[in-house]
């Protein structure tokens, strides 16, 4: 009986041109201001009149109206959602590409800088006083080994050399004289006309002349060394890289020498590698490697790891080994760049998983693994060396498992999925062939 008239004034209401629904006013704005009006009114201990209580049971009926449409269709509606969501990725499981873990190949292909640097390389320079008379060969001559390269004019040490050899003259004639002496005073000696302190001294006369014959001979012989250096010769074959001085050059000798020509042996060449020291133990003297030139795409030089320097470079961890290549083309030049390939043999190759495996989160380095029912299980893994399209993986991983090679944010701990087929193609003879 409530409830029909309670309906019953909803429509009165409804009809009347000022209740609180009419389009052209506010609804809650003239209902407070109706009720305020209305409260202000009111004596004290007065009742409200019945359009009052009947707009106040209007705004309940409202308000409970559309509590219970939020309740009974917006809330469902999110539910239904979240569910058909939940089966749709029950009903289409993610689609992932897996591969098998297995160990790299007992050869490691390890390509790294290297600095080419002539086989031998010296800088001449001149050894007696004067001036260039003349050179014999530019930059880029090939020359043997006591060739002639220039002439210096020493005029200087020619004249100290014609006074050394006059000073041995003097003291060769001085030391014909001391000996003829010394012998006539022995004789005296002997008829006892003159006495033993007599002969004594000419005896050291003869002795005194006799050394001072030596040293004669002995700076000749110096100076005599000396004009032989008038020649610049080369003192092993190879090739003239730098010329210092012209025809008529001031030439100095001792600790400011004037350097001449550079020369350098090029028929075998030397190449500097800095090894890191991850492969210390694989590295081993007398293994041959490939040496590659940007300027020669088509052609491998060969290579053998000649020594190495014994002891690491603090700051770079980097162990140089030098490495001999045959150049009898001259195809190769000191100072350029190479990159040196070495094969290294492993004793225990590491495991290698695709690059695109690993999934670096908060809970650190990881590889979706998959077990014989394709639920997913995120693994943690200990990386080793990254070597570009692989990664190398020290810990947390067996050979033969699978894994997927492209996981995404989604995938997540127990997650099942579906194993994309492998990709087949027909080959030329109409095999097919697996990648």
């Amino acid at each position: 009986m409530k409830t029909k008239k309670l309906r019953l004034l909803i429509l009165q209401q409804l009809r009347s041109p000022n209740n609180c629904f009419h389009p052209k006013i506010d609804p809650m704005k003239t209902e407070i201001e109706s009720t305020e009006s209305e409260v202000r009114t009111f004596p004290a201990g007065a009742q409200a009149p019945a359009s009052y209580r009947s707009r106040v049971a209007v705004l309940g009926a409202v308000i409970v109206v559309l509590a219970a449409g939020l309740a009974l269709g917006v809330i469902p509606r999110l539910r239904a959602q979240s569910k058909r969501e939940v089966i749709s990725r029950e009903i289409a499981p993610q689609v992932v590409t897996v591969t098998n873990v297995s160990r790299s190949k007992s050869a490691v292909q390890l390509l790294l800088p290297g600095d080419v640097h002539a086989y031998e390389q010296t800088r001449l320079f001149a050894r007696a006083d004067g001036y260039l008379l003349k050179w014999n060969v530019d930059i880029g001559a090939r020359v043997q080994s006591g060739q002639v390269l220039a002439e210096v004019d020493t005029p200087e040490l020619d004249q100290e050399l014609n006074q050394s050899k006059a000073a041995l003259a003097q003291a060769q004639a001085n030391l014909l004289l001391a000996r003829s002496s010394s012998a006539r005073w022995d004789g005296l000696l002997k008829d006892r006309a003159v006495s033993q302190q007599e002969v004594d001294e000419r005896s050291s006369a003869l002795a005194a002349r006799e050394a001072d014959m030596k040293a004669a001979e002995a700076a000749v012989l110096r100076l005599e060394k000396l004009t032989s250096f008038k020649e610049i010769r080369a003192p092993f074959a190879g090739t003239i890289t730098r010329r210092f001085v012209d025809t008529g050059a001031l030439i100095h000798a001792g600790g400011n020498a004037s350097a001449l020509f550079d020369l350098a042996q090029m028929d075998k060449l030397r190449v500097h590698v800095n090894v890191p020291q991850a492969y210390l133990r694989e590295v081993v003297i007398g293994s041959e490697v490939a040496v590659h030139v940007a300027e020669y795409p088509e052609r491998v030089f060969s290579g053998t790891v000649l020594r190495t320097s014994g002891a690491f470079d603090a700051a770079t961890r980097t162990l140089l080994a030098e490495i001999e290549t045959p150049n009898q083309d001259g195809a190769l030049y000191p100072g350029i760049h190479v990159d040196v390939q070495f094969s290294l043999a492993q004793s225990a190759p590491p495991i290698v998983v695709p690059a695109t495996a690993v999934i670096a989160r908060n809970e650190g380095v990881q590889v979706a693994t998959l077990d014989e029912s394709n639920l997913v299980h995120l693994q943690k893994v200990q990386v080793g060396r990254d070597l570009g399209r692989t990664v190398e993986i020290v810990a947390g991983l067996t050979e033969g498992a699978r894994i997927v090679t492209n996981p995404t944010d989604t995938l997540a701990e127990g997650m099942p999925v579906k194993v994309a087929p492998v990709p087949v193609a027909k080959s030329a003879s109409g095999q097919i062939a697996r990648r």
